[in-house]
């Protein structure tokens, strides 16, 4: 069970997690057309949790596969499950269409509302692909970043359905979400991908360290993170229809130090405190901005 975790990186969660809750919180405060709202059953809410777990698994379980031979060549990564033996490659492969599988399967906890089982498909390929993306562009940073703010917009859709009618008025608020999270993750990506500079560039790998180098790298991070500051105080002032008040405000402010420490933590010459940089304020910035957004849209 620990290598198939970590495998995955199940610690990871903690990234991506909170802002697919945030989005079901956001769409149960936020008014339907009628003006009602919409109701959370609990079959809806296990369905998001299994699918947020299975996309997850599926993607990076097929990361690994497809860059065995890339993280056997890494000093960085050549401890991983597949280039070490741990795990064989038939077991990851079953393990990634299992959860295949299980993605698909858990949209039907939706139903009568078909769209997500109609997006799965399309979804899931997308987070396949962004896999494959290094070998053709450096801006598999942003695929990755895209990829994980599909599922606030996931989220939002699975509990409120979806009609063309209703773009682009009724998706304007998990839309600036998921822009929050696309550069979000488009940034802190970039800054992990600084400690591979140097092999990628040599086995051919495409990325934004291995073409601008780590100073200019970094440059393009914080002007992702600025952007994502941004978003964050428009989603602040457009959430006050779900209820987004004093406490997400100064979840916001919090986020903002935070990223300004993320990227103090990280200098051109000096890359030994990326993991913290990566992990430790990401994970504090995620649960921050839930537990404010929960609270200002379900009890104050």
């Amino acid at each position: 069970m620990k290598d198939w975790l970590g495998l995955i990186r199940f610690s990871h969660t903690i990234f991506a997690l909170p802002f697919v809750l945030l989005a079901t919180a956001l769409a149960l405060a936020t008014p339907l057309v009628s003006g009602d709202y919409p109701q959370l059953r609990v079959r809806h809410f296990v369905g998001i949790l299994l699918c947020m777990v299975f996309a997850r698994s599926a993607a990076m379980a097929f990361n690994r596969l497809v860059d065995a031979r890339f993280d056997a060549g890494n000093p960085r990564t050549a401890t991983r499950h597949l280039p070490s033996g741990r795990l064989s490659r038939g077991r990851v492969w079953s393990f990634t269409l299992i959860n295949c599988i299980g993605f698909v399967a858990s949209t039907l906890a939706f139903l009568p509302n078909a769209v997500p089982l109609a997006a799965s498909i399309p979804v899931l390929l997308f987070l396949l692909g962004y896999s494959l993306s290094k070998r053709f562009t450096a801006a598999a940073h942003l695929w990755l970043g895209l990829a994980l703010s599909l599922a606030p917009i996931c989220a939002w859709v699975a509990i409120r359905g979806y009609a063309p009618s209703q773009f682009p008025s009724d998706l304007l608020l998990p839309m600036i979400l998921a822009a929050v999270v696309a550069s979000w993750v488009t940034g802190f990506d970039i800054i992990y991908a600084c400690q591979d500079a140097e092999f990628d560039s040599r086995v051919g790998l495409h990325s934004i360290p291995a073409i601008l180098g780590v100073s200019g790298a970094l440059r393009v991070a914080t002007v992702s993170h600025a952007v994502m500051i941004g978003m964050l105080v428009l989603l602040a002032y457009v959430g006050s229809i779900a209820g987004l008040g004093l406490l997400f405000a100064i979840a916001v402010g919090v986020t903002t130090v935070l990223v300004v420490i993320q990227h103090r933590l990280v200098r051109p010459d000096d890359l030994a405190r990326v993991n913290v940089a990566f992990f430790n304020t990401n994970a504090a910035i995620s649960v921050i901005l839930l537990a404010a957004g929960v609270l200002d849209c379900c009890w104050f």
